[in-house]
């Protein structure tokens, strides 16, 4: 360690000089030829040649730091930019009519009606979760949440998607106990409820697990704020934690690489997160965001004060002088790289006027948050960064920022997709009788990916705050924003990893209709679009080709369905690093699409299940032979191959308007007329069934016949094709027309299925399930299936 002498700086800043000669821009103008660990710092040739040439010298060791930080995947998106800017391109001007911010900023902000606004979006800390799990989701939730507050935005609420390795491999468990422990502690900690997602195993995910975290903020339309830094002589100034060693190189450096032999000797260190800080952090925001008191605002992340000052100085139309021993230090042993790498957690940074300087400060001082004035903003065109008076850095910020490498990564379909879309579920072996079919129905339902997570969800807080009027496990999360109208949101995340690897565009496009397919059946009318692309290593062309797929079809679905893309994230390296080109390389591709709705009053919410016995159960939407991919494959005969449901999005938007009319309706004494409905996706009608039957404890008797006569489909076609576009909705007896008139009108086929009540669940068809005949009806008791699905996971869960 170098040795240290006291600071000679303000008293307010406590840092220490270090004695050693800092490496400044005139020293690096002076030694053109002196050796930089640049491919230490995850740097390519060309990209560090591109560096020197940009700047007419060779960097600094704290340029090199900034540039391999910013230029790193996690940050600079240099191998998916050139795609995802179909995302824009296909927005047509009635898409952007409820959109007040869109892709580019922290975060989206959609309209949401009478003034209010909604922004949201969804992020992945996937490799910190697997060096460190607690930690790595936990500062996963923290860094979403700060994107929402930079905005000017309370947050209000979490939602994760989480994928883990097998249940049954030794090392899952000490991944999802960490993972699980950190979403919930960081989320509890700050008071936000934790409304929804996904858990899901596959052994494709054993080594690259996937913590995807989504945040919700709610504000006026005349409260966002955006990250520049404009107006010269406005000071900048970082407030919140104390910048330590924890997190240097993070998430930017671990996003951006494979975990390969030899890496774990490189891995950087997971930042530590506190949320009690963040907590403060939240209301001393909100607090300066009332009193008019901030100019721009970035949170601190991926890249810490690297990425904030360039960025801030990029958006901007000037540049901006930092002084980095000002940077408040909890290891005064930091060198000026290290500070600017550091991803220490709870930071932000804001852009203030002189004269409002001080009243900004009394803000700070009231919530007992250290803040320190930094830098200023000029008209320079330039970031300059000095330590202890050595120049460090002078470079264009938008060559940090926003102009780093683009790579047009070669990419083809795989050698073996062929041979996995030949290999359908049309070789797998039928159940022969009722008595194997309801085993098979009893195998999946209790499935540890099928069956209930309450196991996860109950470690959340799903109502803290009383504005939840729908959670896990119900189809989508929602949250009231008005008390007094009632107005609010439903949000829905969703994923299928399986359908993509089987066909990639189809597969986002699945997901996509999902999620909106979950929203209205809750009630709420889609609006808007966040994902987060999971998928392997962009080196590998298969793993390439699959995202350049995924955000086609991604981008040319909600194109067609009217939603535009807000905002979102990429992660890649999700792969095993050794061995490219293989079936197995990378993770099942893995983009999670969440979708916001709107609603009008969420007190009219559709719960997943009924809890009155008489209810008339209707399902919507056709069932086809379509079992590729299917949790019925994947659990009864642990395989994958064929092609993945067809994707009807006009079916989609048909079946999501009668349900959306529906919900809004009422009978003639006043009643809600739907009084519960539920998607029908992984693990069919069954699954719906189960889900429903099981939500309050109510039963049903359904007789399968009306749909296998109308779609030529026999029983277990009937419970477990996965096709899209269907719903179940339970209403009263005189709302059955209404229903059929609705459905009716817009061309959705529709079923009177069965009745609710008692305490099991009775399914009777045409074949195996036929009554009278050599078959039996399927009968699962209320309790013991309750019973089974909540003890499905190995023991050391």
């Amino acid at each position: 360690m170098m040795a240290l002498e006291p600071a000679k700086t303000p008293a307010d800043v406590d840092n220490l000089r270090p004695v050693e000669h800092p490496d400044t821009t005139q020293d690096a103008a002076a030694t053109p030829d002196q050796e930089m660990p640049y491919r230490e710092l995850g740097l390519k040739d060309d990209e560090y040649a591109s560096i020197k040439e940009l700047l007419g010298r060779r960097p600094t060791n704290a340029e090199l730091a900034m540039y391999s930080v910013m230029w790193s995947e996690h940050c600079s998106y240099k191998s998916s930019k050139i795609h995802l800017k179909q995302f824009g391109a296909k927005v047509t001007p009635e898409m952007k009519q409820h959109l007040l911010v869109g892709m580019g900023e922290n975060a989206g902000v959609v309209d949401i009606g009478d003034g209010w606004a909604v922004t949201y979006k969804v992020e992945s800390h996937n490799h910190p979760s697997f060096v460190e799990p607690y930690q790595g989701a936990a500062t996963g939730v923290g860094g979403i949440v700060r994107d929402i507050i930079s905005m000017g935005a309370r947050p209000v609420a979490v939602m994760d998607q989480l994928r883990f390795g097998a249940a049954d491999h030794p090392d899952t468990a000490r991944v999802v106990h960490g993972v699980v422990a950190g979403v919930g502690g960081y989320g509890n900690c700050l008071g936000l409820p934790n409304i929804g997602g996904e858990t899901e195993f596959d052994p494709s995910y054993q080594e690259n697990p996937l913590v995807n975290a989504l945040c919700v903020g709610v504000l006026r339309h005349d409260a966002i704020h955006l990250a520049n830094a404009t107006g010269t002589g406005n000071k900048v100034v970082l407030f919140g934690a104390r910048t330590g060693g924890d997190g240097i190189g993070g998430a930017s450096i671990l996003a951006s690489e494979s975990f390969e032999d030899g890496m774990p000797a490189k891995r950087p260190s997971v930042q530590v997160g506190d949320p009690f800080m963040e907590k403060v952090l939240i209301e001393c925001c909100l607090d300066l965001f009332n009193a008019d008191l901030v100019l721009g605002i970035q949170d601190l992340g991926a890249a810490g004060i690297s990425c904030a000052t360039s960025e801030l100085a990029s958006n901007g139309d000037g540049g901006m002088h930092v002084d980095l021993e000002k940077v408040l230090l909890r290891d005064p042993s930091l060198t000026a790289g290290e500070i600017l790498m550091s991803e220490s957690q709870e930071r932000m940074m804001a852009v203030v006027a002189p004269d409002r300087l001080e009243e900004f400060m009394a803000v700070i001082d009231k919530w007992d948050v250290e803040a320190a004035v930094i830098g200023e903003v000029n008209g320079s065109g330039r970031l300059t960064i000095d330590h202890f008076g050595e120049r460090i850095v002078d470079v264009d910020p938008r060559t940090v920022a926003h102009e780093g490498p683009t790579y047009h990564r070669p990419y083809a379909r795989p050698a073996w997709q062929d041979a996995l879309n030949a290999d359908s579920s049309d070789r797998l072996a039928l159940p022969s009788s009722a008595a194997e079919l309801t085993e098979q129905v009893v195998a999946v339902v209790t499935n540890a990916n099928q069956a209930s997570t309450a196991w996860v969800t109950n470690q959340y807080d799903r109502f803290v705050r009383g504005d939840t009027a729908l959670a896990q496990p119900d189809d989508a999360g929602v949250i009231r924003v008005d008390e007094a109208t009632g107005r609010g949101v439903a949000v829905s995340t969703d994923a299928n990893g399986r359908f993509t690897k089987l066909d990639p565009a189809t597969g986002a496009a699945q997901a996509l209709a999902e999620s909106y397919r979950n929203v209205c059946t809750v009630g709420a009318t889609p609006r808007a679009v966040t994902d987060c692309l999971n998928f392997g290593s962009p080196e590998d062309p298969d793993a390439m080709w699959q995202l350049v797929e995924a955000i086609t079809g991604l981008a040319d679905a909600c194109q067609q369905m009217g939603v535009p893309v807000t905002g979102g994230n990429v992660s890649l390296y999700n792969s095993h690093g050794k061995v490219k080109g293989l079936i197995d390389s990378s993770i099942n591709p893995t983009p999670v699409v969440g979708v916001l709705g709107v609603m009008d009053d969420v007190r009219r919410a559709n719960p997943s299940g009924w809890f009155e016995e008489g209810l008339a159960i209707i399902a919507l939407g056709a069932t086809a032979n379509e079992l590729d991919g299917s949790a019925w494959t994947r659990v009864v005969h642990d395989h994958l191959g064929g092609l993945p449901p067809k994707v009807d999005l006009e079916a989609e938007m048909a079946l999501g308007r009668v349900l959306v009319a529906l919900s809004e309706a009422d009978l003639p004494e006043g009643t809600k007329l739907v009084r519960a409905a539920h998607d029908l996706s992984a693990g069919g009608l069954i699954q719906s069934l189960v889900d429903a039957v099981l939500r309050h404890g109510v039963g049903a008797s359904v007789d399968l016949t009306p749909i296998e006569s109308r779609d030529g489909v026999d029983d277990f076609t009937a419970l477990f094709s996965e096709s899209g576009a269907r719903a179940l909705v339970a209403v009263h007896e005189a709302a059955v027309p209404v229903v059929e008139a609705a459905a009716s009108a817009e061309d959705v086929p529709w079923a009177r299925i069965g009745t609710t009540g008692g305490d099991i669940l009775v399914v009777s068809g045409t074949d195996l399930l036929a009554d009278g005949g050599a078959g039996r009806p399927l009968m699962l008791d209320l309790v013991e299936l309750r019973a089974d699905v909540e003890s499905t996971l190995p023991a050391q869960f």
